[in-house]
């Protein structure tokens, strides 16, 4: 099956900065694919060529099996798109702002009723849009960009600056429109646990190159270690040249409260001879945490950032 969108080797830059750096893209019907990756990474940019906003300087995108250009009128069509940042006019409510955008598709009240029920704004729905909540509106804004029943959604940060309850109900609409319809998803983040509920695939972008991309699993089983032990010791500054030197695992250290790490294959196996050099040597622990390693682990690994930072 053809592919909804192509993209090949493309660049963009601005000026002197180059924004996207020969990336290759390709998204299947009805996949999921996000976009992870910091603030500046060439993520928005990436999408705004998707769109249409941008042309490339070289390189090729093909949506639906059509260039951009000559094709505008048929791609918008069957394209749904919420950018960062979306304005509403204030003194229209929410049921009039999606009836103005149906009808820009020539659909009626039904679609607009179904969307205030897909979006959960049915109590909402005579208010003005300017006494809407950051997590209302953006529910808006996803209602819009699913009015015309899009075969391609681009989403640029849909839940950046949302709180945690607000964020999952975007999740969960998303989730919802995943097991009920063929739509393909395009979503940029730098949300670790966004790309992870939400999507089959993940593309780490940093300085408009793809560091690396997979399926969640792939992406951790790529890396030989995937089990982070985290641990503080008591007072350890004065000793922390020999605990380096010692430790049976290369040690990361996180800062100036004494934050430590190692990463292992095994926590079972590798845990006792852990502890057995803590005993030995006798230092005391704080506190400890054993965990999975994650995405933001393996950015940080690949860059030396956090995908937050």
């Amino acid at each position: 099956m053809a592919p909804v969108i192509e993209v090949e080797n493309v660049y963009k830059s601005f000026g002197p900065v180059r924004a996207v750096n020969g990336i290759d893209l390709r998204v299947d019907e009805g996949e999921f694919i996000a976009l992870l990756g910091p603030n500046g990474a060439g993520k928005t940019t990436l999408v705004e060529m998707l769109e249409g906003i941008q042309t490339p300087d070289t390189g090729t995108i093909r949506v639906l099996g059509l260039p951009w250009a000559g094709n505008e009128d048929v791609l918008h069509r069957f394209i749904g798109l919420s950018l960062q940042e979306t304005r509403f006019i204030d003194r229209l409510t929410v049921q009039e702002t999606l009836r103005m955008f149906a009808g820009f598709y020539g659909l009626g009240k039904s679609r607009v009723h179904e969307i205030i029920d897909t979006v959960n704004l049915a109590e909402k729905a005579h208010a003005y849009t300017m006494n809407l909540s950051g997590g209302q509106r953006q529910r808006m804004a996803l209602g819009i960009a699913l009015i015309n029943r899009p075969r391609i959604l681009l989403l640029d940060e849909p839940t950046t600056g949302l709180d945690p309850n607000a964020r999952r109900d975007i999740w969960s609409i998303l989730l919802d429109l995943k097991t009920t319809s063929d739509t393909s998803l395009v979503l940029t983040t730098h949300y670790m646990e966004e790309a992870e509920q939400l999507c089959d695939t993940i593309m780490i972008i940093d300085h408009g190159k793809v560091l690396r991309e997979g399926t969640l699993e792939e992406l951790l089983r790529g890396d030989t270690s995937a089990k982070i032990i985290s641990f503080s010791f008591e007072n350890p500054d004065p000793h922390r040249s020999r605990i380096e030197e010692e430790c049976p695992f290369p040690i990361h250290w996180g800062g100036k409260n004494g934050r430590a790490a190692i990463t292992v294959d095994s926590i079972e196996k590798e845990l006792p001879i852990f502890f057995d050099f803590i005993n030995t040597r006798g230092l005391r622990l704080q506190n400890m945490e054993c965990r999975r390693k994650t995405l933001d682990d393996l950015f940080t690994a690949m860059t030396g950032r956090r995908l937050a930072g």
